[in-house]
């Protein structure tokens, strides 16, 4: 099969011909129709996350078709549509585990990154990992869902009951939550890089009544704040953005320094909050809440081949949305 691979870290993907994976008792096979490319496949590929499993096929919006069920798996069926997200199995038995916090679990594996994930044309997962998916659905438009709408639900979740909610940085998981969160009743705040009235325009499209750059601030106290960008310095801004006893969750899995700041900014029983990971009762959650509230991805397919240019256009900012990989 055709497959990207990544063979040291800041470096090229590379095009391959490579054997097909074998299906163990306890995975399923899966023909690959599409897979998104995260934010966190850059901060793999550009090392910022230590010690990947090399050489390695990144990917961990995967959404595709079983091909061949494990001797083991139950409930699963041969054509059945499936998806495949960041978090591709766990120890079942630490104290995390134990206490139902699988996302935190002391010896997991993640896909994409210690497992062969979705830059291929198949790949294999654990059987109890996959979430069941619509048949009828477009594939391409399912696949941010896994990763940008699971850990974006998460955080989601982490706000509370906000009703003025603010987003930094406005892609693939904002605009995913920014929807659900319009559809619930809530008001929705964007912040984009100064300047970015591209992506100002894309949030208003999608439901934001104020958009404008992290260096400006709307004429309201935020209840909560979700910072998807991967900048530390936007945590002591958005503590700015909050009222008394305001949440602000950093929703990546890497951020750069966060800066000192006076406490005076996180007084009042202001929280700062991080989101390790998914579970799967996030997805259970989440994707049928997406579908009540009608939820349309903004995607722009590449071929599999040209997943090099599509991590440097969301490198460089040139995408609104998603960008997925159609094998």
């Amino acid at each position: 099969m055709h497959a990207m691979v990544l063979h040291k870290g800041a470096t090229k993907l590379r095009y391959e011909d490579v054997a097909p994976p074998t299906c163990g008792p306890q995975q399923v096979r899966i023909a690959i129709e599409a897979c998104g490319v995260c934010r966190t496949d850059l901060h793999i590929i550009d090392t910022e996350l230590k010690d990947p499993v090399l050489p390695l096929i990144p990917g961990h919006e995967i959404v595709g078709r079983i091909v061949q069920v494990g001797g083991n798996v139950e409930g699963l069926a041969m054509g059945q549509r499936v998806g495949v997200p960041w978090l591709g199995r766990t120890c079942g038995h630490c104290t995390y585990c134990s206490a139902g916090l699988e996302n935190l679990c002391d010896a997991p594996g993640f896909t994409g990154y210690t497992l062969n994930g979705g830059y291929a044309q198949e790949c294999v997962a654990d059987a109890a990992y996959v979430f069941a998916l619509s048949g009828d659905a477009d594939p391409v438009g399912l696949a941010p869902l896994l990763c940008a709408g699971l850990i974006g639900y998460r955080s989601y979740t982490m706000a509370g009951d906000a009703q003025r909610l603010g987003f930094y940085g406005f892609g693939a998981a904002a605009h995913i939550l920014a929807q659900i969160a319009v559809w619930q009743g809530r008001d929705v705040y964007a912040f984009t890089k100064p300047g970015d009235s591209a992506g100002q325009g894309f949030a208003r499209a999608n439901g934001a009544i104020w958009a404008g750059g992290s260096d400006e601030d709307p004429d309201v106290l935020l209840d909560a704040a979700i910072i998807f960008a991967p900048a530390g310095a936007l945590v002591p801004k958005a503590l700015k953005a909050v009222r008394k006893g305001g949440r602000v969750i950093c929703a990546g899995i890497h951020m750069s320094d966060i800066p000192s700041f006076p406490y005076e900014h996180l007084w009042h029983e202001r929280q700062i909050m991080s989101v390790a990971n998914l579970t799967r009762q996030d997805g259970e959650a989440f994707f049928p809440l997406a579908e009540r509230a009608e939820v349309q991805t903004h995607t722009t397919p590449y071929a599999l081949k040209d997943a090099n240019k599509a991590l440097d256009d969301l490198r460089n900012g040139h995408l609104s949305g998603a960008a997925v990989l159609v094998p």
